[in-house]
């Protein structure tokens, strides 16, 4: 008979592995597709419940600076538990092109899912804008489906300023974070912190977006364009203003590049922490 190997169904611990993995990873991919999917789906219908027209938050909290809180508070919480749920443990939780392009630039991350993170985080973003376009109805409409622009009398330049700095500091607080195995369990944590301070502080000015995947699909499909370019370019170069710094601080490796890194699951990306693998076992 003739011995025909397959990929074994469970994975199991090893030892660390270093170098991402090139080739089509369809599972993590799929996965970052859902997590951005769930992260705007939650981030977004914050934003709607705070500030939509008639919006109950607003008897209890009039303040509109407390309700920007609110709105950081769970938009970045619902990106951190997607980080530590099966799915965010799997491809690593980026859900956004500026930190998967961060984590490429310091090697964690293979060109092909480079690529195939960023197609999935866009997929997932514009599914749920949609999605969200059907659910919230006149609410959504009337925020534009939650499209970012710039405030306080901002010029556009200004603006992609603004969204650059605060991009880079979310960034290099993901990318220190991931740099030590003590660390890198708390990310989630860190990042909670930071994008719901960013947030509360920052929206007023650019509406805080961090994320051209998050204002890409609310602009194209309000559409809102007259000002998306400060979003597509605001955070890419805040991922590259972070990846320098770091650079010029000289700390060491990022150890991994999950924003939860669990020893029981595989992973295409870069690692120095253990991982798990699939065996190859030999079939009848």
């Amino acid at each position: 008979m003739t011995r025909v190997p397959r990929l074994a169904d469970r994975a199991s611990p090893t030892v660390a592995r270093k170098g991402p993995d090139g080739g089509w990873h369809w599972v993590p991919w799929v996965c970052e597709l859902v997590g951005t999917a769930i992260l705007i789906a939650g981030g977004l219908s914050a934003v709607f419940l705070d500030f939509g027209p008639g919006n109950p938050v607003a008897s209890v909290l009039p303040s509109a600076s407390a309700r920007l809180l609110l709105t950081g508070l769970l938009f970045a919480g619902t990106g951190s538990l997607v980080a530590l749920s099966p799915i965010g443990r799997v491809s690593g939780a980026h859900l956004n092109p500026a930190v998967t392009l961060a984590f490429w630039l310091r090697r964690s991350v293979h060109p092909h899912d480079l690529v195939g993170y960023v197609v999935a985080q866009l997929l997932g973003a514009f599914a749920a804008t949609m999605l969200l376009e059907l659910t919230w109805g006149r609410t959504a409409q009337a925020l534009h489906l939650g499209a970012t622009q710039p405030g306080h009398g901002l010029s556009d330049l200004a603006a992609a300023a603004v969204e650059t700095g605060m991009t880079a500091i979310l960034v290099l607080m993901i990318l220190l974070m991931t740099s030590s195995a003590r660390t890198a369990r708390w990310t989630p944590l860190g990042n909670w912190l930071v994008v719901a301070t960013l947030v509360w502080q920052g929206a007023p000015y650019t509406g805080a977006s961090l994320n051209p995947a998050r204002s890409l699909a609310p602009a194209v499909l309000a559409p809102e364009l007259a000002h998306l370019w400060v979003y597509l370019v605001g955070p890419l170069a805040g991922a590259v203003l972070a990846v320098g710094v770091l650079a010029m601080l000289r700390t060491t490796g990022t150890v991994t590049a999950k924003l939860f890194h669990d020893p029981r699951y595989a992973s295409t990306l870069a690692a120095e922490l253990p991982t798990a693998v699939r065996h190859v076992r030999a079939m009848v």
